[in-house]
């Protein structure tokens, strides 16, 4: 207490200083009203930009969170809408509907991206779910806006995907709008552009038109979206389409990816390998 007295006493001109300069300018700006009203907006001003800026981070801060959130909002998204998809009545055949076993045979693991390549001529994806997550190789992956992949092999914690731009890979698909089956695969050039094949040149293509999985995809479910028609061409004396297709997974932005376990494949495969035995006899 002694030291506090000490303190005034010695500081009591500047405390007093402080004190007469405060007391002015609280008069100025009570009896003059354009000062009052700058000094009020001013103030209003960058009290809102403090608050916009603290609102900012902390929406950075519990970024990672609503992207885990979102990313298993997404995944029982897809699982239901895998389910609806194969419950549907196929109208071109009366009284059909998918058994319940077979409607629900799909099943989205969520898992994070650590690692991937554009830039190569085979490219691969790493993401942090594994063996003890329930992933196998040749599971389906897909992001929430169209096809990634397949898994290639997998560690306990971390597996290893086989991306959609690889040289090798191609999967069945369909345009949307006919039902029409071809395949996809990637040129190795551009990133953004996979190519399809296989589509007789005397169907109908249209650019913008919306190319899915196919129905006969081991490890998709039907109709999941790979990319839009981008450019349609004929070379002369050929017999099928050359369609260029953008895809609509942004693999330069991809964070989260969903993979499928379809539960039924070992039984399906099984199935038409022992047919495929019974004709060799």
């Amino acid at each position: 207490m002694y030291q506090l007295v000490q303190f005034i006493t010695r500081q009591r001109a500047f405390i007093l200083f402080a004190f007469l300069e405060v007391l002015s300018l609280w008069f100025f700006y009570s009896v003059n009203n354009y000062p009052s009203a700058i000094f009020f907006n001013t103030s209003n001003y960058y009290a809102a930009k403090a608050l916009s800026t603290s609102n900012s981070i902390r929406e950075y801060s519990n970024l990672k969170e609503a992207n885990t959130e979102l990313a298993s909002e997404n995944n029982y998204l897809n699982s239901m809408i895998a389910k609806l998809q194969a419950q549907q009545l196929d109208k071109s055949i009366v009284n059909y509907k998918a058994d319940s076993i077979v409607a629900s045979r799909f099943k989205f693991v969520v898992a994070k991206v650590s690692g991937l390549t554009t830039s190569q001529f085979n490219n691969y994806i790493t993401i942090d779910k594994g063996s003890a997550d329930g992933l196998a190789p040749g599971m389906g992956v897909i992001s929430s806006t169209g096809v990634v992949g397949k898994v290639k092999s997998c560690s306990e914690h971390y597996s290893v995907v086989i991306s959609i731009l690889h040289s090798e890979y191609s999967i069945s698909a369909k345009l949307k709008s006919n039902n029409e089956i071809g395949s996809v695969k990637w040129k190795g050039v551009n990133s953004e552009i996979v190519e399809m094949t296989e589509v007789s040149r005397y169907k109908i293509v249209r650019v913008k038109d919306t190319i899915v999985t196919s129905d006969f995809n081991y490890v998709f479910p039907p109709n999941i979206t790979i990319g839009y028609v981008k450019k349609v061409g004929v070379k002369p004396d050929q017999t099928f389409h050359e369609i260029d297709v953008q895809l609509a997974t942004n693999f330069h932005t991809l964070a989260y990816v969903y993979v499928i376990n379809n539960k039924l494949l070992g039984e399906q495969k099984a199935l038409e390998e022992k047919s495929e035995d019974v004709k060799a006899k």
